[in-house]
């Protein structure tokens, strides 16, 4: 595992390659990156519907999707999180902490994986984990913060 966060840092040094949260991918992973982007925000809306057989196929076909384009472009935090949040709905938390993991790795402050792996903390019952990515969101004045926030404190109840 040091190995790949040392080889993703250097990587990053080097490129200089930085993505925002929410941007999209760059050349030719973005087709997949995009689509895969559609796919998930099809799921959630499914699951808000309560069609999780649906969602979850959504789910699938983003999360193969995602993996190409990670093969293509490893050094892209948002297909990180993506994957680790395809990967953390279909009930494989270890594998989605690891994508979560990689992508911070790239870029430490990214508010979707911070909150995204704060919710999985949460769903892990390692709620002191939670609060540190609550932590790194606290200035960000942004709404992952308040999402994250109302779910430790269990407010706001989700389907991880």
């Amino acid at each position: 595992m040091k190995k790949i966060i040392l080889t993703l840092f250097i990587t990053l040094m080097l490129t200089g390659n930085s993505h925002a949260a929410g941007s999209s991918s760059s050349s030719s992973s973005s087709s997949n990156y995009d689509k895969a982007v559609k796919l998930i925000k099809s799921a959630k809306k499914y699951e808000q519907k309560e069609k999780t057989d649906k969602a979850k196929k959504n789910y699938e076909k983003a999360q193969k999707l995602l993996i190409k384009s990670n093969d293509k472009n490893p050094n892209n935090a948002d297909a990180l999180n993506y994957l680790g949040f395809t990967t953390r709905k279909l009930g494989d938390y270890e594998n989605g902490e690891k994508y979560y993991l990689q992508g911070l790795a790239i870029n430490p402050n990214h508010n979707g994986i911070n909150e995204y792996l704060g919710e999985l903390y949460v769903v892990t019952d390692r709620i002191d984990l939670a609060k540190e990515r609550l932590k790194v969101l606290e200035s960000c004045n942004c709404e992952e913060y308040n999402e994250l926030k109302d779910i430790i404190s269990g407010v706001k109840k989700s389907k991880y």
